[in-house]
């Protein structure tokens, strides 16, 4: 699908919510370094997990303040899904967090420091600080690095290999599955609010520059904070791969195409991907059927 096509909100169809229970820690303990023996990505993954339940708010909050101007069912239906993935995504990462927590990674308890109402607050506070289609601007362009990040990890046989406890993959591959439902929703309701394109542009240049080396810092703040990981010639090497491998390598190449104008997050096809891993999770036979509560 050429850059630049015009695109309808309704070719989409409404992502459908799914009451997901995890069980972390079941039937065997969580291992502290959860992907097996690797130190950078355990703490990438706990970093991440960390800030998705305040991110996924933040995200709703974004697509509701414009959910009074939608005229349009099909997208009105899709904002409605949109909703109830995200609040269903940071529901589960909270459950991991509480593992997390329990197995000792003091960065995740950071995010979840202090009553869950004034930590909303407080960052509802930051957002209203910035004109509502740029918080929007804001979630569309973590929404196409969601979306990016998941076709990697769906649709990469190195990353699926990867060792690791398999309920966290598990709540992995469900996130990065729904991540693929609804990449275009927030995207959708941004176009139609009418907000410029030099405004959505200029949000993901900004972030382009900013997101790996935040995620970094964090990372590097949570292995410093556990003394489990301490190990530092290990932690070193297994960076350097991190990030010479097929979940960092060429990524920002990836990213590039969000800031041509004209462009659609439905220009990068993923129907393919995300039919075959419907079947896995969800078919008749699937991996994840048991978890739908």
């Amino acid at each position: 699908m050429a850059i630049g096509r015009q695109h309808s909100t309704t070719m989409t169809p409404a992502p459908p919510v799914r009451r997901m229970r995890f069980r972390f820690g079941q039937p065997e303990p969580m291992a502290h370094h959860f992907v097996q023996d690797d130190i950078p990505l355990t703490h990438l993954i706990a970093v991440l997990s960390g800030a998705f339940p305040p991110g996924e708010e933040s995200f709703i909050r974004s697509v509701r303040k414009f959910a009074a101007d939608i005229d349009e069912p099909v997208l009105k239906k899709r904002v409605a899904g949109f909703i109830g993935q995200e609040a269903m995504h940071g529901q589960q990462h909270r459950r991991l967090n509480e593992q997390l927590i329990d197995n000792g990674f003091p960065i995740v308890r950071l995010f979840t420091f202090g009553p869950d109402a004034l930590r909303e607050k407080a960052l509802e506070t930051v957002e209203n600080l910035v004109p509502r289609q740029v918080h929007l601007a804001v979630t569309a362009a973590a929404e196409h690095y969601t979306a990016t990040l998941a076709k990697r990890v769906l649709g990469t046989e190195e990353i699926q290999a990867i060792p690791g406890d398999p309920e966290v993959w598990n709540l992995l591959n469900w996130h990065a599955f729904e991540e693929l439902e609804h990449k275009s929703v927030a995207f959708d309701v941004y176009r139609h609010s009418g907000a410029p394109e030099i405004v959505r542009i200029g949000v993901m240049a900004g972030m382009y520059y900013f997101t790996i080396p935040a995620v970094s810092l964090g990372v590097l703040a949570s292995i410093l904070s556990d003394p489990r990981s301490w190990r530092p010639f290990k932690v070193l090497r297994q960076s350097i791969a991190l990030y010479r491998g097929p979940i960092v390598k060429g990524l920002m190449k990836e990213m590039r195409p969000y800031m041509r104008p004209g462009f659609h997050p439905d220009d990068i096809d993923t129907t393919e991907l995300l039919e075959q891993w419907r079947r896995e999770l969800f078919g008749s036979d699937g991996e994840l059927l048991d978890r739908i509560g």
